[in-house]
């Protein structure tokens, strides 16, 4: 479920990126709204995958309410999934590590 939720952390963020930075100046700077007509229901169900997807894994990563919260935050701005992938998700992806010493 972890490794769920930081694809779809990933590709919430690129969504949104995406949608800010190329199909929303498309639309009112070249009136082709097509760009956000595609882009807009794309990135509102991964938002949505990404925000139930925090309530699931909330337990798994063993986050507080506070960093749960702050995760739900983060799906509003437009690089923050990135960091919550990258530096929130990390431990809970990596193996175990053998302790020093044991063969």
């Amino acid at each position: 479920m972890i490794r769920v939720f930081r694809f779809v952390s990933v590709a919430e963020a690129v969504s949104f990126l995406l949608l800010l930075l190329v199909a929303m100046p498309l639309k009112y700077g070249a009136d082709a709204p097509a760009g956000v007509q595609l882009m807009g229901p794309v990135h509102g169900t991964l938002f949505l995958a990404y925000v139930a997807l925090v309530f699931l894994v909330r337990e798994q990563l063993r986050w507080d309410v506070r960093r749960t919260v702050l995760a739900l935050g983060a799906g509003v701005l437009p690089v923050a999934p990135f960091f919550v992938e990258r530096h929130w998700t990390r431990r809970a992806a990596e193996p175990a590590a053998e302790p020093a010493g044991r063969a």
